[in-house]
Parts: structure tokens; C-alpha cells; sequence
């Protein structure tokens, strides 16, 4: 069962203040859009798709019990919060580009003469929810589709390596590069993480015993997302894992067959190129150098077309 950052349910919202782990693990209440913006800005949640979907919800949770007379009121507060929360983290296109959505929609209520405003209200939150559901399952088939190529025509177990922290901590759940490397682990293709009971004289179940180096995750500094996050979800999840700094990468490519490089985007421009966490550069440069395959693992959301490179 992988980790829940984000619990909703009816118009209550908490998060997992990822600032606090690993040491403590601990939920926090976001009581509406201001705890949302705060939430983002300060690094309590974090990753492109998770902002998005907290930032959108924490306009729920501000409206949900909230009665308005008009429409044109209720479009006027929603337009106001949005534009607010998009403040919260300028880089993160998923958060703008959802904000929009929203926008969208709301516009097209209003204009709808047939729409009263409870059901104007009713249809925002419904359409804000299922973004919820719907990251889920994006990153499911993110992570099946990442991992079809990864195994195409392979029979032995992977080493994979990943640099911050694009799991379930990142997104709704599952994740996105590190979703991709959890279908890996479902097919048998990394290993397996298995506590062996030892005596004297034997091991419990030895021909099952492997070796747990797998996969690695870089620390990822300044803040640390793969010391902190990458490598709780990882031993959460059981999966056989080794956290190096991020000066080993060279090193590791050059002394170990990794078989691939799967990271995260914070935005896609229109040519494929990639803004991500520091890092992510020098260690494509120096996959290219070793040969080895480098993969970048994002949702459609996190596309910016406007920007062409």
C-alpha cells in the first residue's frame, strides 16, 4: 500500500506536512485557500501534480459551505482565490494550468442561464474532485507505460536510479518516475525486499534471498526531497533501495550497470525540453556519456505549450 499525502473527504482537507519527515509523520488541516497558499509556499506539500490538486482543493474546502446569492458572486470569489493561489508557486505550471480549467468552467456556468448558483457551486467542486481521482490514474498509466519500456525483452532484475521525489508524496498517489519504477517492482523486475529470519545454522527461504540495490535515489539538495521523501517512500513500500549524494551519480554510472535514469518534470515546454529539480541536468549529461537511457516521467498537466524551449 503506497502513502496518502493527500486526505479528502466532503469538504475537509489534510495533508502530510512532507517538511516534517522523515522523522515525524504528521497530517495537517487545511482549513481553506489562505492554509492552502501557505501549504504550498512554505514546502508542506510539494510536486507539480500535488499543488495543483491541494491548491484547487483548498478553493473547496473556502466555498463549501458557503451560501452566495448570485453567480456573478461566486465567480467573482473563485476568480479572486485562484489568482491568488497561483501566486503561491510560480514555477508550477499544473497549479496555472488547473486554475484555468476552473476558470473555464465557472465562465461557462455563469453564461449558463439554466445553472442556478447552487448548482454552479455543485459542478466546480464536483469537476475540482475528480482532479483528484483522475492524477491517480493518470499516474498508474504513467507508470504502466514507463514500465513497458523498461522491460521490453529484459529477464533479470533492474537497476534503476531517480533523483528527488516523484512518488505518491509528489502527486494524488502513485507517483510518476517513481510510480513508474513501482510497476517495475510489480512485474518482479527489481527484486525483492525480504526480511530473512536467520539461526545458527540456516536461512529461512534461500532461494529467494536478493540482493537489495536496485534502486537509487539521489539526496537531492538543497532541500533534500530524496533523502527526505524518495527514501521513506521507498522503505514504506518495501522496494529495494540505496540512497546516494548527488555527487556520486558519475561515480555510480561509471562503476555499476544502472539500466536506467527515470526523474520528474516541473514543466514541459512545447519541444520537449525540461525544467526539473536542480541536478536533473549533469545527470543526463553524464547518462549520455555512460550510454545510459534517461526518461523523463510527467502527466500531460505538467506541458507548458505556450513556452516553445
Amino acid at each position: 500500500m503506497t502513502l496518502e499525502a493527500i486526505k479528502y473527504k466532503s469538504g475537509q482537507l489534510q495533508i502530510l506536512d512532507q517538511l516534517l519527515l522523515p522523522t515525524e509523520s504528521k497530517y495537517i488541516p487545511v482549513a481553506g485557500v489562505k492554509d492552502g497558499w501557505s501549504a504550498i509556499h512554505k514546502m508542506q506539500v510539494r510536486g507539480a501534480p500535488a499543488i495543483a490538486i491541494v491548491g484547487c482543493l483548498s478553493l473547496v474546502v473556502e466555498i463549501y459551505d458557503k451560501q452566495y446569492e448570485t453567480k456573478a458572486a461566486l465567480a467573482t470569489e473563485i476568480g479572486e482565490h485562484l489568482q491568488y493561489l497561483v501566486t503561491s508557486r510560480p514555477t508550477a505550471v499544473n497549479l496555472k494550468l488547473a486554475a484555468d480549467d476552473v476558470k473555464g468552467q465557472v465562465e461557462s456556468l455563469l453564461a449558463n442561464e439554466t445553472v442556478a448558483v447552487d448548482g454552479m457551486k455543485q459542478e466546480v467542486i464536483k469537476a475540482i474532485e475528480y482532479m483528484l481521482e483522475k492524477d491517480i490514474s493518470d499516474n498508474r498509466a504513467i507508470g504502466d507505460n514507463g514500465a513497458n519500456v523498461l522491460v521490453k525483452g529484459v529477464d533479470r532484475p533492474l537497476k534503476l536510479l531517480t533523483h528527488c521525489n516523484t512518488g505518491s508524496l509528489a502527486t494524488a498517489g502513485y507517483g510518476t518516475a517513481l510510480g513508474v519504477i513501482r510497476s517495475v517492482n510489480q512485474r518482479n523486475l527489481l527484486g525483492l525486499y525480504i526480511e530473512i529470519t536467520r539461526n545458527k545454522h540456516s536461512i529461512c527461504n534461500p532461494h529467494i534471498l536478493t540482493i537489495p540495490e536496485h534502486v537509487y535515489c539521489t539526496e537531492t539538495r538543497p532541500y533534500n526531497q530524496g533523502a527526505r521523501l524518495t527514501a521513506y517512500e521507498l522503505v514504506h513500500d518495501k522496494l529495494p533501495a540505496t540512497l546516494v549524494t548527488d555527487s556520486m551519480v558519475a561515480a555510480l554510472l561509471s562503476s555499476r550497470k544502472i539500466d536506467a535514469i527515470i526523474v520528474g518534470a516541473d514543466r514541459v515546454a512545447a519541444n520537449g525540453d525540461t525544467a526539473n529539480k536542480i541536478g536533473t541536468y549533469q545527470m543526463a549529461v553524464v547518462a549520455k556519456h555512460h550510454g545510459v537511457p534517461f526518461y523523463v516521467a510527467a502527466p500531460f498537466t505538467s506541458i507548458d505549450v505556450a513556452i516553445e524551449d
